[in-house]
């Protein structure tokens, strides 16, 4: 298989991508590595360059271009040049650190969406602090900042597929997000989703569940409009990393005996802050796009990078897509017939 790489995309890149890629390329003998980017840049961090190919780019598209301008117009872009790799089949999936605006766009516009998902979502696999899975589903994490009620609930029939398929949940929860878990509080946009969602009996709904309980196994899947989904993301990371520098002050300034406290508790920390790292999860996935589409953080380092090539060749390897087009195309067609039972005959 083949990943084609936007290796300017991030905030240290080329650096950490390229360190990223060489981590997973050492492990994976079967993977092969298309670097979009400035050719002497990658050639001058690369070690060596087996089942790696650079392919130039005279453009990069940065973090506060207006993405679908960047995307039309910079054709040279490594971004660009990598999603068109992909549609054209020289490459399985689409990897980037960069402008997450763009990447969608390039998603979108360029490698396509699969047939009946007008909106495609940003799938963020997110930790939890207790549950056996160890982490849920947050979709959508950032894709559509305006949503439908008919959009969150296709996000849960997208969601439950890559939960059942992808992470192995059998008959995943699935929950909506509000800011309330009774039935009757929301918006018109959750109190309307709220019914399409509880009428699918294909669905393990449990009904809404509120942010401060997400980390404490509610559910497997949590549907979201993309606003909202991004805000919720964005607060778990930044509580996390506030969290985690929080423990280490409070410990570098405790004296000789909290030092000593925190000396016999090291394995205690190191689990917590192993259970809180994100980048073992890998990306956010576009679910609904033709190929696997995967974003990494801006500022992802090369184990963030690393995690995400292994998630992405897991789903290249299990051939997600292929499987969940005909997933799709199935129920697609079972609803347009139980509609059609349902019309009453002249």
């Amino acid at each position: 298989m083949k990943i084609a790489v936007d290796a300017m995309g991030g905030d240290y890149a080329p650096k950490t991508v390229v360190e990223g890629v060489e981590r997973a390329r050492d492990e994976f003998s079967d993977t092969e590595y298309l670097l979009f980017g400035d050719e002497k840049q990658i050639n001058g961090l690369l070690k060596n360059k087996d089942r790696i190919t650079v392919v130039h780019s005279s453009e990069v598209i940065g973090m506060n271009d207006e993405p679908v301008k960047a995307v039309r117009k910079k054709k040279d872009s490594s971004l660009v040049m990598a999603a068109q790799a992909v549609k054209n089949g020289e490459a399985d999936a689409l990897f980037s650190c960069g402008n997450t605006g763009a990447l969608l766009t390039a998603g979108l516009l360029i490698v396509g969406r699969i047939k009946g998902i007008p909106r495609p979502g940003l799938l963020s696999t997110l930790p939890m602090v207790s549950g056996t899975s160890g982490s849920f589903n947050l979709l959508d994490s950032g894709a559509n900042a305006d949503s439908k009620p008919e959009h969150l609930y296709q996000y849960a029939l997208l969601g439950k597929y890559y939960a059942e398929n992808v992470r192995g949940i059998k008959n995943p929860r699935i929950g909506l997000l509000n800011n309330g878990t009774e039935p009757h509080k929301g918006s018109k946009l959750t109190l309307e989703a709220h019914n399409l969602i509880e009428a699918d009996k294909s669905l393990n709904f449990v009904g809404n569940v509120e942010a401060r309980d997400l980390m404490n196994d509610v559910c497997d899947v949590v549907v979201a409009d993309g606003f909202t989904g991004n805000a919720v993301l964005k607060a778990i990371e930044g509580t996390a990393s506030a969290v985690m520098h929080l423990l280490k002050d409070s410990i570098m300034n405790s004296g000789i005996s909290g030092k000593l406290g925190a000396l016999m508790l090291k394995s205690t920390f190191k689990d917590i802050k192993g259970r809180m790292d994100q980048s073992q999860y890998g990306g956010a996935v576009l679910l609904g796009a033709k190929s696997p589409v995967v974003k990494a953080h801006g500022a992802s380092n090369a184990k963030t990078v690393y995690f995400t090539l292994k998630q992405i060749r897991t789903m290249v390897d299990g051939r997600m897509v292929e499987d969940f087009t005909k997933y799709w195309e199935d129920l697609s067609a079972k609803k347009a017939a139980e509609s059609d039972s349902d019309t009453p005959q002249k």
